[in-house]
This record gives structure tokens, sequence and C-alpha cells, in this order.
């Protein structure tokens, strides 16, 4: 299994970006996807996740409210919407494929056992 990240970019504060993590087969309903990011000198969070098997979503409370997690089967492809961006978002966003403890734990990397090559996201006027 092969993900690749899509959509990164330079955005002002306020902005919006739709990220893509598009799978190279589809992916097993066992799997979580879920998305990470880093910002430079600190570690990867966990931003987002979607549990294929039940649909279930899952937040880090700094987005919630403004970033929207879904999946599009027919694509083998899941989404991040981003809106109202500030420039703590600023960061390379990575996806990855895994079987996450749900709900306590869903951002837990070292359960993510494919992951993308990440794209940057610069929120910055």
């Amino acid at each position: 299994l092969q993900l690749v990240e899509s959509g990164g970019d330079l955005v002002q504060p306020g902005g919006s970006l739709r990220l893509s993590c598009a799978a190279s087969e589809p992916i097993a309903d066992y799997y979580s996807i879920g998305w990470f990011r880093q910002a430079p000198g600190k570690e990867r969070e966990g931003v987002s996740c979607f549990n294929l098997a039940g649909g279930g979503t899952y937040y880090v409370d700094s987005v919630k409210g403004r970033f929207t997690i879904s999946r599009d089967s027919a694509k083998n492809t899941v989404y991040l919407q981003m809106s109202s961006l500030r420039p703590e978002d600023t960061g390379i966003y990575y996806c990855a494929a895994g079987v996450p403890p749900l709900p306590s734990a869903w951002d837990t990397p070292h359960r993510f056992y494919y992951w993308g090559q990440g794209t940057q996201v610069t929120v910055s006027s």
C-alpha cells in the first residue's frame, strides 16, 4: 500500500486548503487513515483520523470546527479540508494508514504502518 499526499500550498491566515491522500489500492476497512503534521523543531502531531470501518472521525482540539476529514471510497482517497487556517497550522502534513486504538489513542504514530511522503502547508501573510 502506497499513500501520496497532495494539496499543500502557501496560504494567507484565514484561508482554506484541501489536502488529499490517495492510496495505490483499495484500503481494507479495518484500517484507519490519519493525518499528522510536523512543524520545524516540533514533534509530529496527530491532526485527524478517519476510521474506515465505522466512519468515526477524530480531531485534535486545536483544529476542531476548522478541519474536516472525509473519504471517497471510489477514488481510494481521504481528504482533509482545512479552513480558517492559522500560522500555527504550518508544517508538513502526512497521511498514514494503520490500526490505532480507538477512540482513546487515535493519534498514536507507531500504530500507523504506511506513510506518505508529506505535503507542505505554509500559513503566512
